[in-house]
């Protein structure tokens, strides 16, 4: 007898894709300003006072947890790189930068729901 994907799993699998896909774009495209060196990013590193390795290690890590993301054998290990930079840019906003903060909330908690999702990705790692 072979097994096929109910509905609600199939809807479940498209869910988690596109979030995926979303979540990669948006710290792909993060990433890359951080690497290339975009003015703003420069700026909002130097408020921030740890120097501009940050910036570099930051957009490295947004886009090894993108790519990482995208890959289904890593995906739960990406969005966990992602939610330790979205942590990271969270304390930075409410620290040190005092803007709003709403959007690495709402980040975090998506992050975190594709971990959970994923969650036997990580435990199969660990045993």
């Amino acid at each position: 007898m072979s097994h096929t994907a109910t509905p609600q799993s199939k809807i479940a699998t498209i869910a988690i894709w596109v979030l995926r896909v979303l979540l990669a774009a948006l710290f792909l495209f993060a990433g890359t300003l951080k690497l290339i060196g975009v003015e703003m990013e420069i700026v909002v590193f130097e408020q921030v006072g740890l120097g501009q390795w940050l910036r570099y290690a930051t957009g490295l890590a947004e886009i090894v947890g993108a790519v990482a993301l995208l890959v289904p054998a890593t995906s739960a290990f990406g969005a966990l790189i992602l939610l330790a930079v979205d942590i990271g840019a969270f304390g930075a906003q409410v620290a040190v930068l005092h803007q709003d903060s709403i959007h690495t909330v709402v980040i975090a908690v998506i992050l975190a729901v594709l971990i959970y999702v994923q969650r036997d990705q990580i435990l199969d790692r660990l045993r």
